[in-house]
């Protein structure tokens, strides 16, 4: 077993989890909630979308050759809600998602000790792969915190239900007996 090429099926995997909590986090919204927003400081999810998605491009676009940084990117306009619909939001959403979990899937064992630079600054690829992961989890996790407050009661749970962690143990007992 090579460590490289494990680190990066597993470092694939958590990233497409992050993802699967944001896109059912979506499933739940209307085209109203995707632009709610507590207030003037805060973020709608459509914000977040647009921000984490042009993250994505400009990080992940011809990641091992030129800085992460790219000139085509605007980040200050990526915190305007100019989004016209939900479906719009998914597109621009998939479409960073898939810029960058190609360029992943891409990456070998030998590149992660490569230096990339992000804005000029030097970083190893897998301090690149490290620093995105603790980015995106943060917006997602946002993405999902804001969704749960407006669906309240019609929330579908993500994780393990309220008071179920017992019955849920049992069940992965009884799953990895049989």
């Amino acid at each position: 077993m090579n460590l490289g090429n494990e680190y990066l099926k597993i470092v694939q995997e958590r990233f497409k989890s992050v993802k699967n909590l944001g896109d059912k986090t979506i499933s739940q919204l209307s085209e109203e909630d995707i632009h709610w927003k507590l207030n003037e400081a805060s973020n709608s999810i459509a914000i977040i979308v647009k921000h984490l998605s042009g993250n994505m491009i400009s990080r992940w676009s011809d990641f091992l050759t030129t800085d992460g940084e790219k000139s085509f990117r605007n980040r200050d306009q990526e915190f305007e809600d100019d989004i016209s619909s939900k479906q719009e939001m998914i597109t621009i959403w998939e479409k960073g998602w898939n810029t960058f979990l190609d360029t992943l899937n891409e990456l070998e064992n030998q590149d992660l000790l490569k230096n990339i630079t992000i804005r000029s600054e030097k970083h190893t690829v897998l301090e690149a792969i490290e620093r995105q992961m603790a980015h995106y989890a943060y917006h997602v996790g946002q993405i999902v915190y804001i969704g749960k407050q407006l669906k309240d009661e019609n929330w579908e749970t993500l994780s393990i239900p309220k008071g179920k962690s017992e019955e849920y143990l049992q069940q992965k007992l009884k799953k990895h007996q049989s």
